[in-house]
């Protein structure tokens, strides 16, 4: 990370916490009032995130803010996504997605669909490093940080009060990467994950016809915006009709899938086919 963009981070955490304190309140009260987890606003106020423009702004409500500090924070936020720009991709790699993730985060709802790829709060370490390194222009250090940071982030699958929806595709189950211990690492974790009582995992049997041909994944942060995933990256939009489409058509891929038993049963079974196959690669 660049110096610049660093300094300019750390002075927008500080006026934060500044603001934090003249209005006495703790960071868990913040995060509370502004619908955002703990660890963000400690993270924000440290320097170490750069929130998104809608998180902001809920900060900013949350602290009561004028008009005029209003304008201030945003102003520090616009200097730290303009010392962003003037550096060099390799060192910005692991912040790209870095507004899309903490939409993702701050969320109290998350309903996910994907067809092809693990969405990313499922990803083992492994499997994300290898979807970092498919990435134009991916260095080693960048791919590191990267995965360490999606590791990290994964931690509000376990908050109590969030609630997470995953309907996926067979194809995304049968579409790996590395190698077949890999798989049998992710999958195991599916099978941890899927045990949350925060999570609901779905799985749409290849053995049932799809209501929608599906040409993305999409995630749909509570009710107030969608992610919209590209070949060549995400985009992140709040407008109205958008969202009832995808909402729509994730309530029509949600009753298409099998969830429970069901899909331990099938992640057991494909568990065994990795088991078979990597036998059969085994010189």
């Amino acid at each position: 990370m660049g110096s610049e963009r660093r300094e300019q981070m750390k002075a927008l955490g500080a006026r934060l916490r500044g603001l934090r304190a003249e209005a006495r309140l703790t960071g868990a009260v913040l995060a509370k009032r502004a619908g955002v987890g703990q660890p963000t606003v400690s993270k924000v106020e440290n320097g170490r995130m750069v929130p998104s423009a809608d998180v902001l702004d809920r900060l900013s409500r949350a602290l009561g803010l004028d008009e005029s500090t209003t304008r201030e924070v945003r102003d520090l936020l616009a200097a730290v996504e303009a010392a962003s720009g003037s550096e060099q991709l390799a060192d910005a790699a692991p912040l790209l997605g870095a507004t899309v993730d903490e939409e993702v985060r701050s969320a109290q709802l998350v309903r996910s669909f994907q067809c092809v790829v693990l969405p990313a709060m499922l990803q083992s370490a492994e499997y994300a490093r290898h979807v970092f390194e498919s990435a134009p222009n991916s260095t080693p250090e960048a791919v590191g940080r990267a995965v360490a940071a999606r590791v990290e982030r994964q931690s509000v699958l376990y908050e109590p009060g969030r609630e997470s929806v995953f309907v996926l595709t067979e194809a995304v189950l049968r579409t790996w990467p590395g190698t077949p211990a890999l798989m049998l690492a992710q999958l195991d974790r599916l099978l941890a994950v899927e045990s949350l009582s925060t999570v609901r995992l779905g799985v749409i049997p290849w053995r049932r016809p799809v209501p929608v041909l599906p040409r993305h994944g999409f995630t749909l942060c509570d009710r107030r915006a969608v992610v919209l995933e590209t070949f060549d990256g995400e985009r992140l939009t709040s407008d109205a009709a958008e969202l009832t489409a995808h909402e729509d058509t994730f309530a029509r891929f949600e009753r298409a899938a099998v969830f429970g038993d069901e899909v331990r049963e099938l992640v057991l079974r494909m568990m065994k086919e990795f088991r078979d196959l990597g036998d059969r690669l085994t010189p």
